[in-house]
Order: C-alpha cells, then structure tokens, then sequence
C-alpha cells in the first residue's frame, strides 16, 4: 500500500510520487547535512551531521569533536522515520526554527565523550553551490544538488567530560546540505573495475564580518577542472548579489613529507579585473574517514542497517600510527582563519589530494611534499 508523508498536504510536488519515495529508485539516493563548528583559538573542532536515506530505509548521524590530538565520536542509526521533517535518530536531533537562518542542533550522548545543544544563526541565509557530478569510468560516482551556508553558534559543547560554552564571538559555523546520487550503504557488487583517476578538492565557506566567501574547486590527475566556484555574498538585508570571483588556481604550502597543507592563499578576481589574495591559516583539523563515516572510513559507513536505536561511540589518538596512515588518504575539515583585503574571517578549509595530481607535483598516492 502507497504510504503518504504530512508534506503531501502541501504543493510542493515535483513528481507524480508521493513525498514518501524519491524520484529514483537508485539505493544510493541520499539527502544529508553536515555542520562544523569553527573554534577562532583552534583548540576545538566540531564536526556533526544527519543523512536519510529513503531506497535503503535508514536514518543515521554522527558527531565528533577533537580536541589537541584527541578525538571523540559518536554514530547513532535507526529505521527512517515516515515523516521526512523529522530530523531525529536515537538521542540526536536537528530542530529548524526558521529555514537557512536559524536551528538547534542537539546530541545527548555524554557517555560517549561527546554531547552538546547548539543554536545556528546566519543572516546570510543559503548559499546555492552548483550541481555536482562526478563520474568513475561510464557510472555515475556522484549527482548532486547543494548549499551551504555560515553564521555563529551559541551553547555548549562537551568533550571527554569537559564542557566548552559557545559563544558567537568565538565560534563561526559552516554548514552544507546535498541531496542525489553518491556510493552509501552497505557496498556492492563492482562490476568490470576501473581505476579511481584521483581527486583534488577544494571546499572553503569563511564568515567574515561583513561578507562570506565560498569557494569550491575539483580537479582531476592533469589539473582539468570539471568544478569552479568562487563567490562572495553579502547579508540577506543587504539585497545585494553574489559576486562572481574567477577561477582561482590556489597555492598550497604542505608540511614536508605530507599532503597536509600548512597555509594557502587563493587569488580572487572581479569583474573588473581587481586581484585579492585570500590567505588561509589552518589552525585544527578533522580527516573525513575519522569519525564521521566519509571516504572508506573502516570504523562505520553512512547508511549502513544496524537495527533500530543503534548507538555506539569510538576515541581517536592523532599520534596513533593507524589514525594517521588513514587519516593520509582522507579529505581534510581544518577549521580556519582566513584574511581577505586586510580582513579577518574564519571556517572551514575542507581540502585533500588523493592520488596524482600533476600541478600539485604528486605522482602517485603515496608521495608528500617535499
């Protein structure tokens, strides 16, 4: 029997389904978000999300915060809920106050070493980024649609049984929700292989007091860009548009021996032809496959059944030999100060080189900088 959703009582349609099914019946259809908390000091870093996914009947989140070269983790799993403005899993909630602008984030998990309840604002609303597709050999690896957003956080986190309290002054927030096609669940049969050709991301929403910045770059082994973003954007009060900022080609300085990058600055241009150099500064960072389920992470995967009301918590050592040999072949959330045209701002400089990447001067997936 056809099952309805309390949305299908609203116009807001877009296919001849109900609310309850998505337009495709592809098991990796997902719709998920991700938040960071940005600390101005870079003693802490949170990191959290929630994702649904309707073809595999799952909801899951996460949260991790690290703190000096400790980290906490918590994943919680559940059976997706009928009703898809229920954003709930176990003792994890996303409550939305007022759509883009303002939510309360809260995880009452304090016997896994990470709990907090936190309140997102942002006067800039959402930040479209465009559609992302990404292909491995003929198959569709990644189609999906995006938007990101910055603000403050307000409340209180806890970590390893010490309590943090947030305060807009000292914390900025970044956000990002996609929905679409990428690999989730448990996995599946390959098929015919075919090579995976490497990946160089760039992903930087930054808050400053004025304006925001958001940049998102991808490029391939020999440099072909295939993604090109760079805006800045001002309040929503503000009515003024997004301003177009080139296509920027980034210059990272990596710690010797690593692919960590210890600065980059990333020229931005007008229309006019006017130049800035955006300078960014990371001051603590996450890797994605720690914690929070991204890029192979062999503790947990996004998606995955693990009955109803699974909770389970992990502790993580940066000097660990095993949390640093996977932690090299993850995608990076580094919580940032950037400068801009003699301005201050922070968040999140998300970046990695993953396999070759000729301009970058690395040959294969195991060589660092010099």
């Amino acid at each position: 029997m056809m099952r309805f959703d309390p949305l299908d009582e609203l116009p807001i349609h877009q296919v001849a389904l109900p609310m309850t099914y998505p337009a495709t019946s592809d098991r990796h259809f997902y719709d998920r978000c991700i938040y960071q908390a940005v600390d101005h000091r870079g003693e802490i870093e949170l990191i959290t999300g929630l994702g649904v996914y309707p073809n595999l009947g799952v909801i899951d989140a996460y949260a991790t915060v690290r703190v000096g070269d400790r980290q906490w983790a918590v994943r919680t799993s559940g059976a997706r809920p009928e009703d898809r403005t229920a954003q709930e899993v176990g003792p994890y909630r996303i409550e939305v106050v007022e759509p883009f602008r303002e939510l309360r984030l809260v995880c009452d998990t304090p016997e896994h070493g990470v709990a907090f309840d936190l309140h997102y604002r942002s006067e800039f609303g959402a930040i479209p980024e465009p559609r992302h597709t990404r292909r491995q050999g003929d198959r569709i690896l990644l189609d999906a649609s995006r938007f990101a957003g910055v603000g403050t956080w307000e409340g209180t986190i806890e970590a390893g049984g010490e309590t943090v309290t947030v305060t807009s002054d000292r914390f900025t927030a970044t956000r990002d929700r996609s929905w679409g096609i990428r690999p989730v669940g448990e996995a599946e049969p390959p098929g015919r292989e075919v090579d995976f050709t490497g990946m160089w991301w760039f992903w930087v929403p930054l808050r400053f007091d004025d304006f925001a910045i958001h940049v998102i770059l991808e490029e391939d082994r020999d440099g072909l860009r295939n993604t090109n973003y760079a805006v800045r954007v001002w309040p929503e009060e503000s009515g003024r548009a997004p301003e177009q900022l080139g296509w920027p080609l980034p210059e990272v300085t990596y710690r010797p021996g690593t692919r960590l990058p210890l600065r980059a600055s990333i020229p931005l241009t007008d229309r006019d032809g006017l130049t800035e150099i955006l300078e960014i500064e990371p001051l603590i960072g996450i890797p994605l496959n720690v914690g929070c389920g991204y890029g192979g992470d062999p503790d947990w995967t996004h998606g995955i059944w693990r009955g109803e009301n699974w909770v389970e918590g992990a502790v993580y050592d940066h000097e660990d030999p095993a949390v640093q040999g996977r932690a090299a072949f993850s995608l990076w959330d580094h919580g940032a100060r950037a400068t801009l045209a003699g301005r201050t701002g922070y968040g999140i400089f998300e970046h990695g080189v993953i396999g070759p990447h000729g301009p970058s001067g690395f040959t294969d997936y195991f060589d660092g900088a010099p």
